[in-house]
C-alpha cells in the first residue's frame, strides 16, 4: 500500500450505532413513501398495502384474495409503476400450460444446439392473475421459481434475477371454473391477503375519483412514481433481515405456530416454514412503521396473514360453518405475548 493513502478509521461502537440507525430510517421511510404512493391508486385497501409491502421487504410471496373488483390487479399494477425492475404478467386460464410460465428450450438446426426461450417468470414482479384458473400442473410450474430462485429447462438450472416476488390473484374457490391450488404451493406463500369490501366513506371517495378517471372503472397508476429500483428493495430486505429480535419474541413466533398443530378445531397445522415466515415478517414490520426493533405486536400484525392458508379446519367445525380467521383469532388471544 503506498505510504500516501488515506486510511479511514474504523467507527468507533457508539458510530456504528448511530450509523446503523441511520440506515434503518432511511429505509423504513422509502417503505412508508411507498405506501403513500401505492394508496394514491387503492383506496380502502390499507391492510392489503401494509402486508404487500411487509412480504416484498420479507423477500416473500403474496397471495391476494378477494371477490372481482375489489383491486388486487390494480395494486400489483400499481407496485409495479413504483418499482424499477422488469414487470411481468401471466393470465391463468385452464388452457395455460407450463412451458407458457417456464419457457422451453427450442432445438436450432443451423447451430445444432439448444436455446432457451424464458417465459415470463424470468423477471423481478410476476403478476399471476387469477392463478386458481389453471390446474394444479400448470400452477406447480411456479413452485421451483417461487422456492428455488431458479427454473430448470432440459436439465439446466437458469438462475431469476433478484428480487423475485410473485403476487398471485384469487377468486374465492366458491367461484365458478376455479382450481384449488395445492398445498405445497400454498406453502411457498408467505402471505395469505384477503381483501374485503371497502366501507361506506372508502367507497364514496373511490367511486368520486375512478369517474374522474378516463378509464372506465378503474384509477389510472401512470401518474404515480417510481421510487425504487431492485437494488433498493435488497438493501430494504437485508436492512430488515439484521433488525433486532429479543429471544422471548423468537419463542412467541415459534408458539404461535407450534400452537396450530394442536389447537382444538385444526385439523392441520402450520409447519415450520410459518415460523420462519411469522420472524422474517416481523421484522419487515417492524422497517415498515420505522422501528429500531421487532415488538410483539408487529408478530401478532402479521400471524393472521401467514397462519390462514397454511392450517385446515376440522371437519366438524368445517360443518357448522366456522372460519380459520375465527379459529386463528382465538388462538391469538389465548397465546400469552412477552412484555419487553
Amino acid at each position: 500500500m503506498d505510504d500516501k493513502t488515506p486510511v479511514t478509521p474504523p467507527l468507533s461502537e457508539a458510530e456504528a450505532h448511530e450509523h446503523l440507525a441511520q440506515q434503518r430510517q432511511r429505509a423504513g421511510q422509502l417503505a412508508q413513501a411507498l405506501r403513500l404512493e401505492l394508496q394514491k391508486a387503492l383506496i380502502g385497501q390499507p391492510n392489503a398495502i401494509d402486508d404487500v409491502l411487509t412480504a416484498l421487504i420479507a423477500g416473500g410471496h403474496v397471495l391476494l384474495e378477494g371477490v372481482p373488483g375489489l383491486g388486487k390487479t390494480l395494486l400489483v399494477r400499481a407496485l409495479a409503476r413504483c418499482f424499477g425492475g422488469d414487470f411481468a404478467r401471466i393470465q391463468f386460464t385452464p388452457d395455460l400450460m407450463p412451458s407458457d410460465v417456464t419457457g422451453h428450450a427450442v432445438y436450432d438446426l443451423p447451430s445444432e444446439q439448444f436455446k432457451w426461450r424464458k417465459g415470463p417468470v424470468f423477471t423481478h414482479l410476476l403478476l399471476a392473475d387469477e392463478i386458481n384458473r389453471a390446474p394444479a400442473r400448470t400452477q406447480a410450474a411456479l413452485l421451483e421459481a417461487m422456492q428455488e430462485r431458479q427454473v430448470t429447462l432440459e436439465g439446466r438450472a437458469l438462475p431469476i434475477a433478484q428480487p423475485f416476488m410473485v403476487l398471485a390473484t384469487q377468486n374465492p374457490i366458491e367461484q365458478e371454473g376455479t382450481y384449488p391450488l395445492p398445498e405445497a404451493e400454498l406453502d411457498r406463500f408467505m402471505l395469505k391477503v384477503h381483501m374485503d369490501y371497502p366501507d361506506a366513506d372508502q367507497e364514496l371517495n373511490m367511486v368520486r375519483q375512478v369517474t374522474r378517471s378516463p378509464r372506465a372503472d378503474m384509477l389510472e397508476v401512470q401518474p404515480l412514481r417510481a421510487l425504487l429500483q431492485p437494488r433498493d428493495v435488497q438493501v430494504m430486505q437485508r436492512i430488515a433481515s439484521e433488525l433486532p429480535l429479543d429471544e422471548q419474541l423468537l419463542d412467541y413466533a415459534l408458539r404461535l405456530s407450534r400452537a396450530t398443530r394442536s389447537w382444538p378445531g385444526l385439523a392441520i397445522g402450520a409447519g415450520p416454514r410459518a415460523s420462519i415466515a411469522l420472524v422474517r415478517c416481523a421484522r419487515a414490520r417492524a422497517l415498515l412503521r420505522g422501528g429500531q426493533a421487532v415488538t410483539a405486536d408487529d408478530v401478532k400484525g402479521c400471524a393472521l396473514a401467514v397462519l390462514r392458508h397454511r392450517v385446515r379446519l376440522s371437519a366438524e367445525l368445517d360443518m357448522d360453518g366456522v372460519s380459520v380467521e375465527y379459529v386463528l383469532r382465538q388462538l391469538l388471544d389465548q397465546t400469552a405475548a412477552p412484555r419487553l
